[in-house]
């Protein structure tokens, strides 16, 4: 992955979940202990949607975030918006009739100010760039508007770190490997979170594109956080 161009690494990407589509929520929930349906519920409850309110959950995936925000207000307008369409396929096997939209993260194809809140799960350590992706989050959101994003996040050194790269490096492949027949996919996944960044230097990225009242909470070992903040009216 190191020696991949910008568009090389974004081909990989699209083609490793386009492998991994049919098996990605249930290795979600072995992962990490079915917790990332409680992630998932939080990331909604601070997006603060109510009825009317227009969502985008960007990097929508199979539409988790999606479906929990609909659960949550069943009046929301909510636009589940990725970039692999077999991810797509699966969740509207799934969910059924959300409004599904492909989207580039890096070239939203939505007016500025359409949005409410922008969501979006495991996501960012995945895009090429990580500040245009945050640019284009800013310009579609109201103001007045708030972010939130779910994501693994670089843990920190303590007595666990053994412990963690174990899991991450072993225990995660294994496991994905006979899940879903695709070991290279969740060879990815540690390597990805160990390259990204920091959860405050995400915090400082999304400073810089604008947004406001920047925070976060990390969970599960210091391996996830959950960002939010806003674009101030």
């Amino acid at each position: 992955m190191a020696n991949l161009t910008g568009q090389e690494r974004a081909r990989y990407v699209q083609n490793m979940f386009t492998r991994i589509a049919r098996r990605y929520d249930l290795m979600n929930r072995l992962m990490t202990g079915a917790q990332d349906v409680h992630w998932r519920k939080q990331v909604i409850k601070l997006a603060q949607i109510d009825q009317g309110s227009h969502l985008l959950d960007l990097g929508s995936g199979t539409g988790d975030l999606a479906s929990e925000a609909l659960r949550q207000q069943p009046n929301a307008h909510i636009v589940a918006a990725d970039f692999t369409l077999e991810m797509m396929r699966v969740g509207q096997a799934h969910y059924g009739p959300l409004n599904w939209s492909a989207a580039d993260a890096l070239r939203l194809p939505f007016k500025d100010e359409t949005f409410d809140a922008v969501v979006s799960g495991f996501l960012m350590r995945n895009v090429i760039d990580v500040s245009q992706a945050f640019k284009e989050q800013f310009r579609v959101l109201k103001p007045g508007g708030r972010i939130v994003i779910l994501d693994t996040t670089r843990p920190k050194r303590n007595l666990l770190s053994p412990f963690i790269w174990i899991h991450m490096h072993a225990v995660i492949p294994a496991l994905g490997g006979m899940v879903s027949g695709v070991r290279d996919a969740y060879n990815y996944l540690p390597d990805s979170t160990e390259s990204f960044l920091t959860a405050e230097a995400l915090s400082a990225r999304m400073i810089a594109a604008g947004f406001k009242n920047v925070n976060f909470q990390r969970f599960m070992f210091g391996t996830i956080a959950i960002h939010h903040g806003e674009k101030l009216a």
